[in-house]
């Protein structure tokens, strides 16, 4: 009956037109029953280091599960594409590093714990403020330094929050002490909370994270190191940067697993064991999630003087993360090609919307310059542009 209807269509109706209302009633006419309700899937191993066992080797992906996965990682991928554009059109300014091609690392860490758990990372962080639940709308507002950003507009691509989110640091390595703070906070009031503290390769050899992993082992802290290995720290290759590139290894007698960064499913499945590793009380644990940047390091680098467009292209084209969640969705039975496509129009709209109020809205006004400087403080008085302008401060 169903293809009696499309072909029917198809007769009737011609052009660009026809084939959006035909996607459109082929996904109408598909109930939920047509759909598998889940499907198990094999992933990588994780490599292990002072750990008998790991992760385990499959992964139940619900649809409901897919469908949500998908969409962010969509929602992030565009979100990215048009900080490029706008950063390009001069809209946007300073420094901006974008996501595009780790979208499985944010999404999958989130889907593996609690929204009452925290998280703290680096300068490349508009995918975790996202997936922290900080909208687009904010962030791109953010971004062209509106009054309406997640940070007022005063903070930009470097420092954004949210809801157990700490940003966004713009100083390399130092949001990992800072995340063992927050794992020390989390069992000196004995909740059952974790801090996820990310960090990249190029950070990686720094001495104040060797330090942070000592400190976090002799406490117990119930925190998991995570470095995006994405392969270059701005323009220099691991290989050239580190003696040892076993990133996982390097906390020597803090356990460490190594994992596929590309896959959304396995980048979970790790999560969630090393955030059952922390909450039974055995301490810090080690993630390194081997993954990819497709722009440069910032939006000042073309990222193709120390790496070949061909290299960005193969891995675009074997393990693009967005790509392999839908190829397994698809021919899994958990969702039609078409459903995929309506869900990249919806979010196609949604960046759109956002970016056209990133640019119609107004920026902060100076008097606001000296506002939010402490929390639960009393107001004081901030010196202004001159000596004789004084604002006065608010929380």
């Amino acid at each position: 009956m169903r293809k009696m209807l499309v072909a029917a269509l198809s007769r009737v109706l011609q052009g660009p037109a026809a084939a959006r209302t035909v996607a459109r009633v082929v996904v109408a006419s598909r109930t939920y029953a047509d759909f598998a309700s889940e499907a198990t899937f094999e992933i990588k191993k994780c490599d292990l280091h002072r750990l008998e066992e790991g992760p385990p080797a499959t992964a139940v992906l619900t649809r409901e599960e897919g469908l949500h996965y998908y969409k962010t990682m969509q929602t992030i991928r565009r979100m990215e594409l048009k900080a490029d554009q706008l950063y390009k059109q001069k809209i946007i300014r300073g420094f901006c590093h974008l996501y595009d091609g780790q979208e499985a690392c944010c999404v999958g860490l989130e889907a593996a714990i609690k929204p009452t758990d925290h998280l703290i990372t680096a300068y490349r962080a508009h995918g975790y403020t996202f997936t922290r639940g900080t909208s687009v709308r904010e962030i791109l507002a953010e971004l062209t330094g509106r009054k309406g950003g997640c940070a007022k507009g005063k903070g930009g691509s470097m420092h954004m929050y949210a809801k157990n989110f700490y940003g966004g640091n713009g100083i390399v390595g130092a949001q990992v002490p800072l995340g063992a703070g927050i794992a020390l906070a989390c069992k000196y009031f004995g909740k059952d909370e974790i801090c996820l503290t990310l960090y990249g390769d190029g950070a990686a050899n720094q001495g104040q994270v060797f330090e942070t992993y000592n400190m976090a082992a002799l406490w117990k802290l119930p925190c998991i190191f995570i470095c995006e290995n994405n392969r270059y720290g701005m323009g220099t290759s691991v290989e050239r940067a580190a003696a040892s590139t076993d990133y996982y290894k390097r906390g020597d007698y803090i356990p460490g697993l190594r994992i596929d960064g590309m896959d959304l499913l396995c980048v979970r499945e790790a999560t969630k064991f090393a955030a059952e590793h922390c909450r039974s009380g055995k301490g810090p644990i080690l993630m390194e999630l081997q993954t990819y940047r497709y722009h440069g390091h910032s939006m000042s680098d073309p990222g193709v003087s120390y790496r070949t467009r061909e290299e960005i292209q193969e891995v675009r084209s074997k393990s693009d993360p967005i790509t392999l969640l839908k190829d397994r969705m698809v021919n899994n039975n958990l969702a039609s090609v078409e459903e995929l496509k309506e869900i990249d129009v919806e979010v196609r709209k949604e960046i759109e919307e956002a970016a056209q109020f990133a640019t119609t809205d107004p920026e902060p006004p100076l008097e606001e310059l000296s506002n939010h400087i402490y929390c639960n403080d009393p107001p004081f008085e901030v010196r202004g542009p001159n000596q004789w302008i004084r604002y006065k401060s608010a929380c």
